[in-house]
């Protein structure tokens, strides 16, 4: 343990006890980074995928679904732990280990962030057109928002992002509880002569494996929370403390996993069975999606849904704009391409650079909306087992305090993960090779 740490520790020790409303208030103060989590997490992974997973087979992915919320938990928990336990980034702790580890996240980020980019800024213009803008093509749409998101971030900053995760998180929520509510009394009932697909072959494979890459967030997002609990600081004069951290992880990462199992029931409830399919072109999907929920609900929530449809995607991509370009800008900072001070100059480039590539792929190499989510879902999914492994081996390290580090229970289930990731990629790579 560092001399800054039993610096700290000591601190901690001696400080004055706080009373119930201090602690009450300091609580609030740092809830914030693992909501954001939630709102990037929900927005590709819960309108899409798990929506499509309850359509084409039921209930049958529910239980993969849990499996994988929960072999990543771990290391989406490490990204804040590691922060309030050390009071450094994930990533200072990635340098720790060795310069190579903070090397294999850049080019991953790069790699993932641009697509990552594109494919939630596509759905969210394709919920956009969903307005009756006709004007417009979705791919033009999909390079408007993205300006707007990187335009909004430069003048806003965190502090809008935080705003708007908290309030997307809780209007999409109840709007998606109520309408499985509805659903459960007048669920579609298949035809008698109704064929059940199985999930559990090779052919499926490709479509579980996008279903957990995005489930319920590609494994880089946890670099992110870390990340934003400094700007959560910098905003509130106040640094998280280990237990205000789990708090905020386990409000936002609980509340992304309850809500994958309400899109499945969603698309369990109303299209499977029914014969229809999700398209695979923005308009026609996004019309699908919104058509869920008003077809359980009533036609008159159609404006309502459509709206916190939309502002989820936007939201997811704002997220987006801000999360990969901050954790590119601190790698950068990190193998001292660029100097510490110069962090926030670095953060906006990598957000003007990420944006105009994301806008250049989906203007001129992306057709089918399904097609692209399916690649930047695939891609975060085979990174997953390297990046969890290395904040597995961070949260380990020397300057972690000893009763911060994962006990048994947490590392068996990180090893379980581990493995779980390791066996679907080999199994994905066999199907590509078939």
């Amino acid at each position: 343990m560092s001399a800054e740490t039993n610096a700290s520790t000591h601190a901690a020790a001696t400080r004055p006890a706080l009373s119930a409303a201090e602690r009450r208030a300091n609580l609030m103060k740092a809830l914030g980074p693992g909501i954001l989590v939630a709102c990037a997490a929900v927005g590709g992974s819960h309108l899409v995928w798990s929506t499509r997973a309850g359509a084409e087979f039921g209930w049958a992915l529910v239980g993969l679904i849990v499996l994988t919320n929960l072999f990543k938990y771990p290391f989406f928990l490490y990204g804040q732990r590691y922060t309030a336990a050390t009071g450094e980034s994930l990533l200072a702790g990635y340098l720790r280990q060795g310069r190579g580890y903070v090397w294999i996240f850049l080019l991953i980020n790069i790699l993932t962030g641009m697509i990552n980019i594109a494919g939630v800024g596509m759905l969210s213009g394709a919920l956009l057109a969903g307005y009756g803008i006709t004007a417009l093509s979705v791919a033009q749409l999909t390079t408007g928002l993205i300006a707007v998101c990187a335009a909004l971030l430069l003048l806003g900053h965190y502090k809008l992002l935080d705003g708007m995760a908290k309030a997307v998180i809780v209007a999409l929520s109840l709007s998606t509880l109520v309408a499985v509510c509805l659903a459960i009394p007048k669920h579609t009932v298949p035809p008698a002569d109704f064929v059940q697909v199985s999930p559990w072959t090779w052919v499926a494979f490709p479509f579980l494996v996008s279903l957990m890459g995005w489930m319920p967030a590609p494994v880089d997002l946890s670099a992110w929370s870390s990340l934003w609990m400094f700007s959560r600081r910098d905003q509130t004069g106040h640094m998280a403390t280990v237990r205000e951290t789990s708090i905020d992880f386990y409000l936002g990462y609980l509340s992304a996993a309850v809500l994958a199992v309400l899109f499945v029931a969603l698309g369990a409830l109303v299209m499977h069975g029914t014969g229809l399919t999700f398209a695979e072109g923005g308009i026609g999907f996004s019309n699908q999606l919104v058509a869920l929920y008003t077809q359980t609900i009533g036609e008159w929530s159609r404006p309502l849904i459509l709206s916190a449809a939309f502002i989820t995607m936007f939201s997811t991509t704002l997220t987006c704009v801000d999360g990969y370009p901050r954790s590119l800008a601190a790698c950068c900072v990190l193998l001292k391409i660029a100097p510490q001070r110069s962090f926030a100059s670095i953060h906006n480039v990598w957000m003007i650079v990420s944006s105009a590539v994301a806008a250049v792929v989906v203007l001129f190499f992306v057709k089918n909306l399904i097609q692209l989510l399916t690649f930047a879902a695939v891609v975060s999914f085979l990174t997953s087992p390297v990046l969890a492994w290395i904040n597995f081996k961070v949260m380990r390290g020397d300057n972690v305090p000893a009763d911060r580090r994962p006990g048994a229970l947490l590392s068996a289930l990180s090893w379980t993960g581990l493995a779980f990731f390791a066996v679907m990629t080999a199994g994905y790579v066999y199907v590509l090779l078939k």
